[in-house]
């Protein structure tokens, strides 16, 4: 599936009057997309969803866009063709767009295997508000977790174009954040990821000065 034609040429933008600055003041932190990336089994989602309630515990706006999820709906009639993979992440890319205008801390937890595609999400988002966290865990780790039973088809030839067998996965190259998640405990790894959101002050200076 390519990057569909914009057919919508008579709409105008409407600027609202409650402001991604408003939203931000009300909730008392800044908003950003932190894109998790990474082989299946790294870790993604679990380290997303980890990060996600620790902040949530303490007040904080946030939401997770999970990989299987939005598959279950928005990206319910995509396949694992390079195309639709693709497709995929502009659909997601664009979802995190409007949730970062909306004030919120948005998570996302997807293979989304490709560089292009990544620097595609990175280019909808202001300059800074883009977060690309590589969980990086060695393939034959992610064999050995296999919680979805998915390496194991992939080996039999039972799933086509799977990242890591028969895709690839190309690893990102200067990523704010690398976790080797086959190295340390999940709570150092949520603890690495508050401590970047700290350093860019994407918390409120309380949340720096109190444990989180």
């Amino acid at each position: 599936m390519t990057t569909p034609i914009d057919k919508s040429t008579n709409t105008v933008w409407h600027h609202a009057t409650v402001t991604r600055k408003r939203r931000e003041e009300k909730n008392r932190h800044k908003s950003v997309v932190l894109w998790f990336t990474g082989l299946s089994g790294a870790g993604k989602s679990t380290l997303a969803h980890a990060v996600e309630e620790r902040l949530f515990q303490h007040g904080f706006n946030t939401f997770v866009l999970d990989g299987d999820n939005v598959r279950h709906g928005l990206c319910g009639d995509l396949g694992f063709s390079n195309e639709d993979r693709r497709e995929n992440i502009r659909r997601i890319s664009e979802t995190a767009k409007l949730m970062l205008e909306a004030g919120t801390i948005t998570l996302t937890a997807f293979i989304s295997p490709f560089r292009a595609e990544r620097a595609m999400a990175r280019s909808l988002m202001p300059h800074g508000d883009f977060i690309e966290i590589h969980c990086y865990c060695p393939l034959d780790i992610c064999e050995q977790r296999d919680v979805k039973g998915l390496y194991k088809k992939a080996r039999k030839g039972e799933i086509k174009d799977f990242t890591g067998i028969s895709s690839p996965y190309e690893e990102p190259e200067n990523p704010e954040l690398r976790i080797d998640t086959s190295a340390h405990h999940l709570e150092d790894c949520v603890e690495m990821v508050i401590s970047l959101l700290r350093s860019r002050y994407i918390l409120p200076p309380t949340a720096t000065q109190n444990a989180l």
